[in-house]
């Protein structure tokens, strides 16, 4: 059984990530928990807010997110799937770590932006926020009316910097099993040539992914790295980015460029960020 956590302000973005995670589950037993943050982003700064209207929000919130999981639950035909709601009064970063520890989650899928202006959601940069703070969870970033297409090309930047762990690479294979999935490994090559370590490192991922087709690919540097793994993604027709989000990561350095409304802001494919 897995347990998936979609946050939701009930924008159409956050529908698309409720569908693309039912279908990318769709032959998997699940518990789908929809939640739904009432946190007020300061309404002590907004004068014209008053305490009644920040109450009456909260509550036609949690009527909504109750609706929302009952008419999932109705309309479901799946015997493997079932859905619950989730409604917490913490800011969302908060609420989905929360949410993560007292459910046993799996995954977070979430889309990259809201509609709720006063409430605290994905407005952009809080999808970047969520992806800094979250260490407990692989989140799968769902763009902007994404259509599901079954990941069966993947790819998975890395540096070779550092050897992977069972548990950083296990989201990795959990997705690929459910497809039977071909997992191109991308290095940006800025050096020329490997260093021992990184051959070893490379030795190593070659290792945890013995079970799965795959292949290495070394890509030149064009010192924006989101550029040179958008190329990619459009020359190989990817369906899916995975990335490790670690200390001075690729991510890590990603998260820096301005041009990541590309790869998380505005994803052209849905993006699986794996916490070291």
């Amino acid at each position: 059984m897995k347990n998936i956590l979609i946050p939701t302000d009930f924008s159409k973005n956050a529908k698309t990530a409720i569908d693309y995670a039912i279908s990318l589950y769709a032959n998997v037993n699940c518990t789908f928990h929809i939640l739904h943050s009432t946190y007020f982003i300061n309404p002590e700064s907004r004068t014209h807010i008053t305490p009644h209207y920040v109450n009456k929000v909260k509550e036609e919130g949690e009527i909504k997110t109750k609706e929302t999981v009952s008419k999932l639950n109705k309309k479901n035909t799946n015997s493997k799937h079932n859905f619950k709601c989730i409604i917490c009064d913490k800011k969302l970063s908060i609420a989905i770590d929360k949410s993560v520890k007292e459910n046993a989650i799996d995954f977070i899928v979430m889309g990259t932006k809201g509609t709720t202006a006063s409430i605290d959601y994905f407005a952009g940069s809080n999808t970047i926020e969520i992806v800094k703070k979250i260490k407990s969870c692989p989140i799968i970033v769902v763009p902007d009316k994404q259509q599901f297409v079954t990941p069966k090309q993947i790819a998975f930047p890395t540096d070779f910097s550092r050897f992977y762990d069972d548990r950083e690479i296990e989201p990795l294979k959990s997705i690929t099993e459910l497809y039977t999935s071909e997992i191109k490994v991308i290095h940006i090559n800025k050096e020329g040539s490997l260093t021992d370590i990184q051959e070893y490192n490379k030795e190593l991922l070659s290792n945890h992914l013995n079970n799965f087709t795959f292949s290495f690919h070394f890509i030149k540097d064009n010192d924006k790295k989101s550029n040179s793994i958008e190329n990619f993604i459009e020359e190989f027709k990817i369906d899916l980015l995975v990335m490790v989000n670690y200390r001075h990561s690729l991510i890590e350095n990603i998260l820096r460029e301005p041009v990541i409304k590309k790869l998380i802001f505005h994803p052209k494919i849905p993006v699986l960020i794996i916490p070291e």
